[in-house]
């Protein structure tokens, strides 16, 4: 389910603290970044399971609403359309969703004002008046309507980005992303799908096969760390009208994942590791790193394809 992308998100994660710590044992660096990708896998779970927490509180307030001393016609025939949304009734028996939250124990007993808040906001939205007053009766329209609330207010609320903090001290960096992988698992499901429907794993399996994602993801954690002096000496030498010391410690790590791209896997395109490093480098260094880590890469990849030290198998790799 996590992208390539995502996937070098984690390792550069990954590498930063294993480079920060005092460890240097890669088992226990390796051992920690699959946990991390695991505990970003079970905050998918709390944030669908807080979907199906809002709309029980809903239905709660409308049982409550029938037992006013004058119940308005309104409160004795409610609208049930968001009680009983499609996707949330085939969320809340699949086999695979029960069997995670009850191993991971996820119970917001306590959290009944943050879910309140959150219904709130949803009930008052223009997105809540226009399902609600819609004439169309599909799975569709009820799965795009979660997912439309979700992305907008579920996932965006403060409140419940701080109650996970308080979880977990992985769940920090991956609130955002959680939210992708949620949509994923979210659209698996169709109006055919049962309490058996299998949900995408957090890293993608080829059946049979080698776990091409998993070993991708051990692979440039590991070769990264054991070539680091190597690759040290890479940068160094190209970076020549840069002081090495004061370019930014992200920066040289990303251009070390890079080179370990390069250099150890074969069957990525050169032009694919060019670009996806230079992202990363948007996103998680300074505002002039993309620009140093471009001009960096493009450099070595030149000098190192004429010395024949890039060696990519398949047609077109090289480009």
């Amino acid at each position: 389910m996590l992208s390539r992308r995502q996937l070098r998100v984690k390792v550069l994660q990954a590498l930063y603290a294993f480079f920060q710590s005092d460890n240097d044992r890669l088992d226990i660096g390796e051992k920690q970044l699959f946990i991390s990708i695991e505990k970003l896998y079970e905050l998918c779970f709390w944030q669908l399971s807080i979907l199906i927490e809002i709309i029980d509180f809903a239905q709660v307030r409308l049982e409550e609403a029938k037992l006013k001393h004058f119940p308005t016609d309104e409160d004795l025939n409610p609208n049930t359309k968001f009680i009983d949304n499609r996707f949330i009734e085939k969320l809340r028996v699949n086999k695979f969703f029960l069997k995670k939250c009850d191993k991971l124990k996820v119970n917001w007993a306590e959290e009944k004002e943050l879910v309140r808040k959150l219904y709130m906001q949803i009930k008052e939205s223009k997105e809540y008046k226009t399902y609600i007053s819609s004439k169309e009766f599909t799975f569709f329209e009820d799965r795009e309507f979660i997912i439309k609330i979700f992305k907008k207010y579920v996932s965006k609320s403060d409140t419940l980005k701080h109650f996970y903090e308080d979880q977990s001290i992985y769940w920090t960096d991956d609130y955002h992303t959680a939210t992708s992988l949620v949509i994923k698992i979210i659209n698996v499901f169709d109006g055919h799908s049962d309490e058996y429907q299998i949900l995408p794993r957090i890293i993608k399996s080829n059946g049979d096969r080698i776990d091409e994602d998993k070993e991708f993801t051990k692979d440039l954690f590991r070769k990264t760390i054991v070539k680091s002096k190597e690759y040290e000496e890479l940068i160094a030498e190209r970076a020549v009208n840069w002081e090495y010391e004061r370019i930014a410690s992200m920066d040289i790590l990303i251009l070390k994942m890079a080179l370990a791209e390069l250099f150890e896997f074969t069957s990525i395109p050169v032009k694919v590791t060019m670009n996806e490093y230079i992202e990363l480098a948007k996103y998680f260094s300074t505002p002039k790193s993309s620009t140093f880590v471009n001009g960096i890469l493009d450099k070595m990849i030149a000098e190192l394809t004429a010395e024949k030290r890039i060696k990519k198998t398949g047609r077109g790799l090289m480009e």
